[in-house]
């Protein structure tokens, strides 16, 4: 950005209005995705972001979409806050937070307010990281894609990643699931995925996935301990369950972490996705609320490379293209395209967490 842009950002007058609607944006999907204390946090501290703090200074002046759909600079904060309270630094605020009972807004705020004082630098640095949390639970409308992907093909699957953050859903056949009344997976794993489930149950055979292999701008190293805080700190405090399902699927994966590269999603998909495929595996493309965070090109080229390759897939060697992404006002949806072929199928519904699965499966 040339520096006469930058300061007519740093000055513009709507910032401040832009700040609050994320927040209120935040606030909401934390409400309805049941975190009332990461909604109070973020209640509390949005009055104090202003230009006394250089955290303040550096939100008020963010170069950049704040809310969920851009930066996500609201749950940089509460990633800071969980992360600081986790590793012993901020006691005072430690005893507000689960398990304790859901404090007022003007509790946290006094706490706050001396927080971001005496811990300025602290919250500054780790403003720089995008919020990464690796939701398992969206595994399971994931594998029951893989499942009629097979029913559909015959083929065993070569899996693909984009926005992978750490690869914990490239190891999405070592959880087990109750789907629609139906168990899937290895019934002993440390992840048990039970989401709420309304329609049949995936019919047709399991997956058998011969390779997984993933990227990510920004990906985190499970082997990395910091890394492993980093990625805990990202999850709503008061939602211990999910916390326990990540530290479950972390040492699920730690002993043998698939591949994973920096990269951009479209660069690595025109790399690694070529024309012909091998006879007998589906090569399967998988994301799951990351797309939305592409740029625009970035999509573009994955869309135009993957139905130039399609155009030459085969019924012995086909490709899909497997999503669960936001589809506007909608919310999520899980989608199939599938060459030879390429019409896409909106084969579920769900919440951005996994808890709950509407499931259609293929129309045929």
């Amino acid at each position: 950005m040339r520096q006469s842009q930058a300061a007519e950002y740093e000055t513009d007058t709507a910032q401040p209005a832009r700040l609050r609607q994320a927040f209120a944006m935040q606030i909401e999907a934390c409400t309805r995705l049941g975190s009332p204390f990461t909604a109070r946090l973020l209640e509390a501290i949005e009055p104090l972001l202003d230009a006394t703090t250089a955290t303040g200074r550096k939100i008020l002046a963010w170069r950049g979409r704040l809310d969920a759909l851009g930066d996500s600079v609201p749950l940089r904060l509460t990633g800071a806050l969980h992360g600081m309270v986790r590793e012993g630094r901020l006691p005072a605020l430690a005893v507000l937070y689960p398990p304790a009972a859901l404090p007022s807004a003007e509790a946290l705020q006094t706490v706050l307010g001396r927080v971001l004082r005496g811990e300025d630098e602290a919250l500054l640095g780790w403003l720089r990281f995008t919020p990464q949390t690796n939701e398992v639970a969206r595994a399971s409308l994931l594998y029951a894609g893989l499942v009629e992907i097979t029913r559909l093909t015959g083929c065993a699957v070569g899996l693909y990643e984009v926005g992978s953050s750490a690869g914990l859903n490239l190891m999405l056949d070592r959880f087990a699931y109750d789907l629609g009344g139906r168990l899937l997976g290895e019934p002993g794993s440390r992840v048990q995925l039970r989401p709420r489930w309304d329609g049949p149950a995936p019919a047709g055979r399991e997956p058998r996935i011969l390779s997984r292999q993933g990227c990510d701008i920004a990906p985190l190293d499970i082997r990395n301990e910091e890394q492993r805080r980093r990625l805990s700190a990202y999850v709503w405090a008061d939602q211990a369950e999910r916390l326990q399902r990540l530290e479950a699927a972390i040492a699920i994966t730690l002993p043998a972490p698939p591949r994973l590269e920096r990269a951009d999603a479209a660069d690595w998909i025109e790399r690694r996705i070529r024309l012909s495929g091998e006879p007998g595996v589906a090569r399967v493309v998988m994301h799951s609320i990351a797309y939305q965070y592409f740029p625009p090109e970035t999509q573009r080229r994955i869309q135009h490379h993957l139905e130039s390759v399609g155009a030459a897939a085969t019924a012995q060697a086909p490709l899909a293209w497997l999503a669960f992404e936001q589809r506007g006002e909608a919310g999520p949806a899980l989608t199939l395209r599938l060459w030879p072929g390429g019409g896409e199928a909106v084969l579920a519904e769900g919440d951005a967490h996994g808890r709950q699965l509407r499931w259609h499966g293929h129309q045929e």
